[in-house]
């Protein structure tokens, strides 16, 4: 695979806005296998809508029967009789009424429910450089706004549309049953309400989309900024920013406010249309009563069943609207699902026989060239040929973007590479179960991923059927137990958003603790200290000697005062191997490594 070809396989989602839009079909398709496991729902659903659709248009003969044999003949019993016949009727579709909207706002519910879900579990298997590409607030706003919208139309808006649909069809066959002259006057205003639905809904569709697209912008934006609130503020940026935002808001509005124009002139064309077709109904109508050619109980009823035409073409064409809405929040869903991963999950079977054998641990790089996705032009790693030997310390040391990091992201295969291989036991990695792979590592960064949680959960993370005991004895072993035992709530004090309630070297501990609980294979350390005071450098390097202990231990050093005990030293320079051995024999073969050393032992000797 090139590195061309692993750009192309990441698109970002904005610029798949711009590009074809997904098929009809496709999102039909797609939506169907969420609806789906539910048929039996959806045919209760249907059964009452068509029930309903009956004894509404039943209301018409009623009515009928109330002018002729209520009114006309001046029969108290008669009206009374008609009555009755109108109200069980209206009984009848208030029951049907209610087991529709039950079952059908029920099914609504739940496809979307699973639809979030299994957007979700699609999520956290993509590759990194899908979110490298991709903004977080986009991504929130498919999984939240646009499920929630997709809900209400399934929910609500669907069903109203298909009944408003039967009601026309029943409305329309009884028209012709009671009246065929006056429902040939109907059938020619029909293509006239039914073209500026059609000719507007397009339109409406693609606003709908470009509103939810704006509307992402605006929560992408929103959460960037409350993501480095600090930094705002520090930098006294908060009126830019509120400037900024409110441009963000003011364009999502704009967007907003042509797709509500568009759909308020559709629905006022609409109802003009169709009043003025109810209109001439009654005057043809009219003229054909005072002649005696039609009794008035037919007019009535020929009014009732033109009204609920009209009322059904009316709420259709509003209908309509939403429905184009929920296309274009499908068609965002259906390219998140749609997205491939470019490094397979396999994440679940861990009795697969290609998993990690449980022999001693040998991690070997060769001839491995990688480019990230994002960065096609320059390869971030270049010809690297490099082993580690189970048990055995290795330190990566060079300038920043020399291609230490990235080491750390191959190996536990966030990326694969353009060429060369990385075994494990003998095994290129890419044939190994993932799951299995990555269970073989414990990553303590220098700046540690800590979640909102309890201190119980952080710890937790990598093991989460581990007892109290052994979590305890975990901090305990990271030099963690003692401040723990101060927050407000000991292990089930939440922590805050990215652990905000602690210090540093607080987080740093917690993160070695949860690796000793893991208890890997091979311990990866991205220099944990460096950004530390001295008291809490202290206690962080006793936690990492007791984690490092007969481990396979790779570090990234960023200070080389911390790894002068390492068993090798591998120096780094733009992706390339430049130099390996340790310390003393650095010194003396390696420029690039004696020039760092002079600069670092020089400042700590000032």
């Amino acid at each position: 695979m090139t590195a061309e070809s692993t750009e192309t396989a990441a698109p970002e989602l904005s610029a798949r806005r711009s590009a074809e839009p997904v098929a009809t079909r496709t999102m039909l398709i797609t939506l169907w296998q969420f609806i789906r496991p539910y048929k039996a729902v959806l045919a209760g659903a249907g059964i009452a809508l068509v029930l309903t659709a009956a004894i509404t248009l039943s209301i018409g003969q009623g009515v009928k029967l109330l002018v002729d044999d209520g009114f006309a003949k001046g029969s108290s019993a008669a009206l009374l009789e008609s009555v009755m016949v109108i109200m069980c009727l209206a009984v009848l579709m208030a029951v049907g009424t209610y087991t529709r909207f039950y079952l059908v706002s029920w099914l609504g519910e739940r496809v979307v429910a699973d639809l979030r879900k299994a957007i979700f579990d699609h999520i956290v298997t993509l590759h990194p450089s899908f979110f490298e590409t991709n903004r977080s607030g986009e991504i929130m706003s498919r999984l939240t706004t646009d499920t929630s919208l997709l809900q209400n139309i399934i929910g609500s808006s669907f069903s109203m549309a298909l009944r408003s649909t039967l009601t026309f069809i029943g409305a329309l066959i009884l028209l012709i049953v009671t009246n065929l002259k006056l429902s040939l006057i109907v059938l020619l205003g029909v293509p006239m309400v039914l073209l500026p639905i059609l000719l507007y809904g397009r339109r409406v569709r693609k606003l709908s989309k470009a509103s939810q697209d704006s509307i992402a912008d605006v929560g992408s934006y929103a959460g960037e900024i409350i993501q480095n609130i600090k930094t705002v503020q520090s930098y006294t940026r908060e009126n830019h920013e509120q400037q900024a935002f409110g441009r963000e808001v003011e364009t999502a509005f704009k967007i907003a406010k042509h797709r509500v124009r568009q759909r308020a002139l559709l629905i006022a064309v609409v109802i003009l249309l169709m009043f003025g077709a109810i209109s001439g109904l009654l005057w043809v109508g009219g003229n054909d009563m005072i002649a005696g050619r039609i009794s008035g109980g037919d007019l009535a009823a020929f009014v009732f069943y033109a009204i609920m035409m009209g009322s059904a073409v009316a709420t259709i064409s509003e209908v309509y609207g939403e429905l184009q809405r929920a296309t274009g929040a499908t068609e965002r869903l259906v390219e998140l699902l749609q997205v491939e991963s470019l490094i397979p999950a396999n994440i679940g079977d861990l009795s697969d026989r290609t998993a990690a054998p449980e022999s001693n641990t040998l991690l070997a790089f060769e001839q491995v060239t990688f480019y990230y996705p994002s960065r096609p032009a320059h390869a971030a790693l270049q010809g690297i040929n490099l082993n580690i030997e189970t048990g055995q310390s290795l330190a990566l040391v060079g300038p920043s973007g020399a291609g230490k990091s990235t080491l750390f992201e191959l190996l536990q295969r966030f990326y694969d590479p353009q060429s060369g291989r990385i075994t494990l036991d003998g095994k290129d990695i890419r044939e190994l179960n993932i799951t299995s792979l990555r269970q073989q590592f414990a990553v303590v960064p220098q700046q540690p991923a800590l979640f909102s949680a309890d201190v119980w959960y952080n710890l937790r993370y990598g093991k989460p059927d581990a007892s109290d005991a052994e979590v305890i004895a975990a901090a305990k072993a990271a030099h963690a137990h003692d401040f723990i035992e101060r927050l407000p709530d000991g292990y089930a004090s939440h922590l805050g958003e990215q652990g905000t309630r602690l210090s540093g070297g607080q987080k740093q501990r917690l993160a070695i603790a949860r690796a000793i609980l893991n208890d890997p294979r091979i311990l990866l350390l991205d220099e944990a200290t460096s950004a530390l005071d001295s008291e809490s450098e202290y206690h962080v390097q006793q936690a990492l000697k007791t984690l490092m202990h007969d481990r396979t231990t790779i570090i990234i050093a960023h200070r080389l005062a911390t790894i002068l005990h390492v068993d090798r030293i591998a120096v780094f320079d733009q992706g390339q191997l430049v130099a390996q051995g340790k310390h003393a024999e650095l010194i003396e073969t390696s420029p690039l490594y004696k020039r760092l050393a002079d600069l670092q032992f020089r400042e700590t000797t000032r």
